[in-house]
């Protein structure tokens, strides 16, 4: 399909051709995919019934949503359209862009919006990678072919390839590369008594922002993080090894054996004893 106004090259517009009722993933159906080899036209004053990304593999451009601040497009830039804003975007002014999009409904949208996978509003820069390019047209043929198991399939790939992306944007590449060393570090530290201010001069930060890095994580205080980080080494060498319940406990700097069993007790809910018996 060519439209001159908006390319002059061929766009590949991909429907989905099946009834939605025969999918097996209701809550998340691509409806559509879209790829604008050049697109020389600009959105003004649109509308969208759903949301949908858009993935710019080349060019530059500009983006804003209900007279908010004009954001930068780039190559490697992705955005999102969705209902109840009023969009101005395209490349520049006698320019182009190479734009891949995909139209999204069902209730797992919601749920990305909630979870950082779907940021509204705002441009992000997950990088020009062949890879994403490869993946949005194998979307495409998934799409294309009008089986219900393949469109099924293209809406799993739609979750992970927004997660994907997600773990690439710009917003605080710095951070989130010293807070997975320190999860990382946190993990190796199950034969170490728990000492905040040890682990947060070991990575330079303060025991506050260690405390919030592994809330961010996991959703857990620190300690508690810490206790079933070894509670669940203690469960490796208690299935592993015949190595006693006392020994292990020692081994994992619990002094109070009896503190242990405790914790064991709450994290695995049962014994260390009955765990140990029930492999």
């Amino acid at each position: 399909m060519t439209n001159t106004k908006i390319s002059p090259m061929p766009i590949r517009l991909v429907e989905l051709l099946v009834d939605h009722s025969k999918l097996n993933l209701q809550s998340l159906v691509i409806l559509r995919v879209g790829h604008i080899p050049v697109r020389i036209s600009r959105r003004r004053n649109a509308l969208f019934n759903n949301v949908a990304l858009a993935y710019i593999a080349d060019g530059n451009g500009t983006y804003q949503v209900d007279g908010e601040p004009v954001q930068k497009v780039e190559k490697g830039s992705l955005f999102f359209v969705y209902p109840g804003g009023k969009f101005n975007y395209g490349p520049v002014e006698g320019g182009s862009w190479e734009e891949y999009y995909i139209d999204i409904i069902g209730s797992r949208v919601s749920e990305f919006e909630e979870r950082g996978l779907v940021h509204k509003g705002k441009v992000l820069q997950v990088g020009a990678d062949p890879v994403w390019v490869r993946k949005l047209r194998t979307l495409a043929s998934l799409l294309e072919s009008g089986i219900p198991a393949n469109a099924d399939r293209a809406a799993l790939q739609v979750e992970s390839l927004l997660f994907e992306f997600s773990l690439m944007t710009d917003e605080s590449p710095t951070t989130s590369s010293k807070n997975l060393e320190v999860i990382e570090d946190l993990a190796h530290y199950v034969y170490n008594p728990i000492d905040a201010d040890v682990i947060a001069r070991r990575h330079n930060i303060s025991v506050s922002t260690l405390r919030r890095i592994v809330k961010e994580h996991s959703g857990f205080p620190l300690n508690e993080y810490i206790h079933r980080l070894k509670i669940n080494e203690a469960k490796k060498l208690i299935v592993n090894t015949p190595t006693s319940i006392k020994e292990i406990a020692l081994s994992l700097q619990y002094t109070d054996v009896y503190y242990f069993s405790r914790l064991f007790q709450k994290y695995a809910g049962m014994s260390a004893k009955k765990f140990r018996e029930s492999i």
